[in-house]
């Protein structure tokens, strides 16, 4: 999961980075590679936002010419499918455990995004609401 982010320079020097797929995100990097990491954090952190308040994400939307992608955890890209899901859906926390044979607080864990989770139970939960987590691999343009 990447999205597509903006640099443009800063008064100041260095760049001001943005996504605008997730205008919540937004930082300061010296140079375009510290902008870029810096952007992979902000657009983590905007992320927590979306979960605390159980609110769609909204999906990465194709790269305009001049955008750098910013890719995320594949594990935090399967929390956000799962929430996304949820969301959709409609299903709470509690549906969720139920249907899953579990607790509420387990579900919980699962769409925190500072709890860590196997991939594995984040497939089950998707399962839960007929839906199938899907691995893939591909071939990388980075050499590196």
């Amino acid at each position: 999961m990447e999205y597509p982010a903006s640099l443009t320079p800063a008064e100041d020097g260095g760049f001001v980075i943005t996504f605008r797929d997730i205008p919540e995100a937004i930082t300061q990097g010296d140079d375009e590679a510290d902008s870029l990491a810096m952007g992979k954090d902000a657009l983590i952190t905007a992320m927590d936002f979306y979960f605390e308040d159980k609110r769609a994400i909204p999906a990465p939307s194709a790269p305009e010419a001049g955008e750098h992608l910013v890719e995320l955890p594949p594990s935090l890209a399967a929390k956000i499918f799962l929430l996304n899901e949820m969301v959709r859906q409609n299903v709470t926390a509690s549906e969720l455990a139920r249907r899953m044979g579990t607790i509420p607080q387990e579900i919980n864990r699962l769409i925190d995004l500072d709890h860590s989770t196997k991939i594995d139970r984040i497939a089950q939960a998707l399962r839960a609401l007929g839906k199938r987590l899907q691995l893939q691999v591909q071939a990388s343009e980075r050499v590196g």
